[in-house]
C-alpha cells in the first residue's frame, strides 16, 4: 500500500532522529521508520540518525535502510553514550534535563551544521524534545526553513507517572525534577516549530493548553495491516498470553513484572493450560528472572513477532506508566489477536472497551478477563473482527502517511508564500 504513494511533492526534507531506525527494536524505531518511509514516498528525503552503537552502524545496515526508504539518503552521526556521570550531575543541578543532555554534544552539532551547509531543505522534521538543542540551532541558522517537531509522547508526563510508581525515593526525586525541567523544554519546543505532530488527540489538547497558537496535527502511531494479517500460518491451539515490547524500557519492564508476579498466579489457578510469553529485545536481569516462574517464557530478540501473536489467546498490555500510544496494541489487532489492556495501555487510541478491546485495571479484574476468554468463541471472534476493521480504517500507515504529507504540503506552501515565491 505504501508503494502506491507517488513522489508528488516537490520538496526536500531532512529527518533528524535520536536513533538509527533500522533494525526496528522498539516502538520509537518503528514510528521513525514508517514516518520516514511515508515521507520518502512523497518527497526527497535525507534521514540523519544519531548513532550510539558500539561499533557504529555497519554500512550494510545503512544500505538496507536506504533501499527500504525508497532510495533516501541515509546519514549517521556518532553520539556519546547516555547516562554519563557528568550528565547525571548536570541534570540534577542545572537547567537542562538529563533526557536532553544525553543527546546533546558539540561534535554532533558540528556535523549537523556541516550537513545543513552542504544541502538545501524545504522542511526539517525533528524527532522529539530530546533534540531541542539542534532545533534551536537550526532556527538560528535557517529561520525560513519549516521546522516540524514530532512528539512520540509527552516526556514530562511519562516521568511524572514514573515518579508516582517507583519505590526508590532517590529515583522518584530525580524523575520529578527531570519532569519539571522537561516540561519547560517542551514549552520551548512548542514555540520553535512551525508545526507539531502528536500521536493522539488527547496529547494535542494537552499541548494546546500550554501554547494555544501552536499548529498541532494528530499523526498517530500505525501498523502495517497487510503485513500482520498475512503472517505465518497460525497454530491451531491458542494457549499463550503475550506481552511484546523492548524489554529494557522501564514502562515495559514494570508491566511485565507486574503481570508475572501479581496477575499470572491468579490466571494460573483458573487456566493452568495457559502460558505467559514475554517477547522483546534486550531483556534486563529483572525480566530474565521471570523465566523461573511456572509457564513463563522470556524470548529476547526474535526475527518475526507474528508467530507469537498467532499462537496467542490474547495480547496483554498491563501498562502502569508510559505515554504516547501503544504500537503493540495496533499490531495485535492487525494480527487478529484480542487485546486485554489497562486504561493507560489503551490511552490515546480510538478504541471501544468491550467492542474491539477488553479493558481491566486491578490484578483480579485482569485475571477474570483472561479466564473468561475462549479462543474462537463468538465473543472472541467479534473482538478480532472489530479490532481489525478499526486498524484498517484508521491506523494503517498508508492512511497516516496521507495526513503527514498533507501537513508537509501545507507547511512548504506557507514557507514559499513567506518568501514571496508563490
Amino acid at each position: 500500500m505504501i508503494g502506491k504513494v507517488q513522489k508528488s511533492l516537490n520538496m526536500r526534507v531532512l529527518y533528524l532522529s535520536p536513533r538509527v531506525c533500522w533494525p526496528i527494536i522498539s516502538g520509537a524505531h518503528l514510528r521513525d521508520f514508517y514516518l520516514a518511509r511515508q515521507l520518502a514516498c512523497g518527497a526527497t528525503l535525507t534521514y540523519v540518525g544519531l548513532d550510539s552503537g558500539k561499533p557504529s552502524t555497519p554500512e550494510s545496515t545503512r544500505l538496507q535502510l536506504q533501499k527500504l526508504l525508497s532510495g533516501a539518503e541515509i546519514l549517521t552521526i556518532p553520539r556519546d553514550p547516555s547516562y554519563r556521570p557528568a550528565n547525571l550531575v548536570r541534570g540534577l543541578i542545572g537547567p537542562t534535563p538529563l533526557n536532553v543532555l544525553n543527546f546533546t554534544s558539540a561534535a554532533v552539532m558540528a556535523e549537523l551544521e556541516r550537513i545543513l551547509y552542504d544541502r538545501s531543505f524545504d522542511a526539517i522534521q525533528i524527532e522529539s524534545m530530546h533534540l531541542i538543542a539542534y532545533a534551536r540551532r537550526i532556527r538560528q541558522l535557517y529561520p525560513r526553513v519549516r521546522l516540524i517537531c514530532d512528539w512520540h509522547n509527552i516526556e514530562s508526563e511519562i516521568l511524572t507517572r514514573y515518579a508516582e510508581q517507583d519505590s526508590n525515593p532517590l529515583r522518584r526525586f530525580y524523575a520529578r525534577r527531570t519532569a519539571a525541567l522537561s516540561r519547560a523544554m517542551e514549552n520551548q519546543f512548542l514555540h520553535l516549530g512551525q508545526a507539531h505532530t502528536v500521536c493522539s488527540e488527547r496529547e494535542r489538547e494537552i499541548l494546546l493548553q500550554r501554547v494555544p497558537q501552536a499548529r498541532i496535527e494528530v499523526v498517530g502511531n500505525g501498523v502495517d495491516v497487510e503485513y500482520f494479517a498475512a503472517g505465518p500460518t497460525q497454530n491451531e491451539v491458542r494457549q499463550d498470553l503475550v506481552f511484546l515490547g523492548r524489554m529494557d524500557y522501564h514502562a515495559n519492564i514494570d508491566a511485565a513484572v507486574f503481570f508475572a508476579k501479581k496477575i499470572w498466579p491468579l490466571v494460573r489457578a483458573r487456566r493452568p493450560e495457559l502460558r505467559f510469553v514475554v517477547v522483546g529485545a534486550q531483556p534486563t536481569r529483572e525480566v530474565l528472572a521471570l523465566r523461573e516462574l511456572a509457564s513463563v517464557t522470556v524470548t529476547g530478540t526474535v526475527e518475526d513477532v507474528r508467530p507469537f501473536y498467532h499462537s496467542a489467546l490474547a495480547a496483554v498490555v498491563p501498562l502502569r506508566v508510559g505515554g504516547g500510544t501503544r504500537l503493540k496494541v495496533l499490531e495485535a489487532m492487525a494480527a487478529g489477536t484480542p487485546v486485554i489492556s489497562t486504561t493507560l495501555g489503551a490511552e490515546g487510541l480510538a478504541v471501544t472497551a468491550g467492542k474491539d478491546i477488553l479493558v481491566a485495571e486491578s490484578p483480579e479484574a485482569i485475571a477474570d478477563t483472561v479466564a473468561s476468554l475462549q479462543a474462537e468463541s463468538p465473543a472472541w471472534q467479534s473482538l478480532v473482527t472489530n479490532a481489525r476493521t478499526l486498524v484498517q480504517t484508521q491506523y494503517d500507515w498508508a492512511v497516516i502517511g496521507e495526513v503527514l504529507l498533507r501537513l508537509y504540503a501545507e507547511q512548504v506552501e506557507m514557507g514559499a508564500r513567506c518568501l514571496g515565491t508563490t
